[in-house]
């Protein structure tokens, strides 16, 4: 078993304060150790005047994270040992101590950044992108709704496409991520190195803009056309509906998406698009995070997150059992239990009285 120092690589070289996931044959899923590592190096670091900016990467040459160690936490809710949600618990906290770090926190999103790894770096102030990521929230697959902050992002994302995103479990590359509010600046693989080592010398936010701005060209065009349909159908007002829209489009691409929709968790589905209508309507990061803890732990008592995790990554058949099966099988009430408050209390990240908050 690695070490927590291990899993996550903890150091200062010249005045930047580095973060590197360390589990490349897991593409840096997030496990607790790690997230209780990050917490803790960047608190110490919000103190230490001899440290001017944080700069995540992750090793190896798959990404910078595939997202939270899923087979841990389908093992916590098979055993409901509350595991799980002490987990979210710490990453929502951290996705928020992020969001508001005094100091600039460069995220390289490199090749994968999935889930977790979009909660570790697209809450960061400078967000860079390569022509190698693929960036996405792709918990529909697996009976989850996105949460670290990803319905608070795709929310926000121009039009419907964050709708579009999240019901599909799609994934961008770099122009997309920018054009949707995911990334910031594009820069080429292979001037990352050289990149971080001129941040070492940083003093400031200025610096790290001014170095970021000497790295950085024109991102990829995006890709993520054919708004006309994506924002007619999916402003709908029901999953079902959204659907039948998609079907009766006309175009391929709008067909598509309704097969892969149809293929998702019809739950997870359903939830993910309450989830994003009601983000839209809180006030910032951390109501939706305070969200997002509700839904993460209501799911733990649904089944279809531990049959998805089953058929996506330990059996790989590909072939979940949903239950239910259809979107119309899944009643409002069963979409209205998942914004109930938590079992254990909110995050406590913003106070009675306020949307998303304690009630």
């Amino acid at each position: 078993m690695s070490t927590t120092e291990e899993k996550v690589l903890v150091r200062v070289e010249g005045r930047l304060g580095r973060l590197t996931l360390n589990r490349p044959r897991a593409i840096n899923a997030l496990d607790h150790d790690m997230v209780t590592a990050l917490r803790e190096a960047l608190t110490a670091w919000e103190h230490d005047d001899a440290v001017t900016a944080v700069l995540i990467d992750g090793a190896g040459e798959r990404g910078l994270c595939a997202g939270g160690d899923i087979r841990a936490i389908s093992a916590s809710a098979r055993e409901r040992d509350g595991a799980a949600a002490a987990f979210w618990r710490d990453e929502y906290l951290l996705n928020e101590h992020i969001s508001r770090y005094p100091k600039p926190y460069v995220a390289f999103m490199d090749g994968v950044v999935m889930g977790g790894g979009v909660g570790v770096s697209a809450h960061g102030s400078v967000r860079i992108v390569t022509e190698r990521s693929t960036v996405g929230m792709p918990e529909t697959t697996i009976g989850f709704v996105p949460d670290v902050g990803g319905t608070f992002l795709l929310s926000r994302a121009p039009g419907e496409t964050g709708v579009h995103l999240a019901l599909t479990a799609g994934s961008v590359g770099a122009g997309d991520a920018i054009a949707l509010g995911l990334a910031d600046h594009y820069v080429p693989a292979e001037r990352l190195a050289d990149l971080a080592a001129v941040l070492t010398g940083v003093t400031g936010a200025e610096d790290v803009s001014e170095a970021v701005g000497r790295f950085a060209e024109t991102p990829p065009a995006p890709t993520l056309t054919g708004g006309h349909w994506v924002d007619a159908c999916y402003r709908a007002d029901t999953a079902e509906e959204i659907v039948e829209r998609l079907r009766g489009h006309g175009d391929p691409a709008a067909a598509a998406a309704a097969d892969t929709v149809l293929a998702k968790s019809p739950t997870a589905v359903k939830v993910a698009l309450a989830a994003l209508r009601r983000a839209r309507e809180l006030p910032g990061l951390a109501a939706v995070l305070e969200q997002e803890y509700r839904v993460s732990c209501a799911v733990l008592d649904s089944p279809d997150f531990v049959e998805g995790v089953r058929a996506q990554i330990i059996d790989k058949d590909r072939n979940p059992k949903w239950v239910p099966d259809t979107l119309d099988g899944v009643s409002d009430e069963e979409v209205a239990r998942h914004f109930r408050p938590a079992p254990d209390g909110p995050l406590g990240l913003v106070g009675p009285g306020v949307a998303g908050g304690a009630p």
